[in-house]
């Protein structure tokens, strides 16, 4: 209703729980790269550039979901691989800033609610879980 566009959200559940896992792997692997920089560089600054290395997954993780999901693809590594892509419930894409408070809600509610993340979306005809609705995206089928 309202005038917004149908989406098809079939399966997009499954997917969403095998892009999360392969997502994970990625943002581990760009992380694993970072870390053996801020190792070197730690010798250098005498153990300040380690401390960087702590904070640096979150960071990574929220980055690689704002560019990938605001890019002209519109889903991460993940959710391409399994066929979703993410948008405004109005059909355009998200901007950088929206895609990644999409993605710290997304990891705050996957932190403090899990498994019950993906039961919200079970209840609703849309699919839509949690940081969906807060960040006003809605994860569809590829076209």
């Amino acid at each position: 209703g309202y005038g917004l566009p149908r989406f098809n959200t079939t399966g997009v559940l499954g997917g969403r729980v095998l892009a999360y896992v392969v997502d994970l792997v990625v943002v581990f692997l760009l992380w694993a790269i970072f870390v053996t920089v801020l190792t070197i560089l730690g010798f250098v600054t005498f153990g300040l550039a380690w401390l960087l290395i702590a904070p640096l997954f979150p960071i990574i993780a929220v980055i690689y979901s704002g560019l990938t999901i605001s890019g002209p693809r519109r889903g991460t590594i993940g959710m391409r691989m399994s066929g979703i892509q993410v948008q405004n419930i109005d059909g355009q894409p998200a901007p950088f800033i929206v895609a990644a408070v999409h993605a710290v809600f997304f990891y705050v509610s996957v932190s403090m609610l899990t498994p019950l993340v993906l039961l919200f979306g079970l209840f609703r005809d849309d699919r839509r879980l949690l940081h969906d609705l807060l960040a006003g995206l809605i994860a569809t089928r590829r076209a």
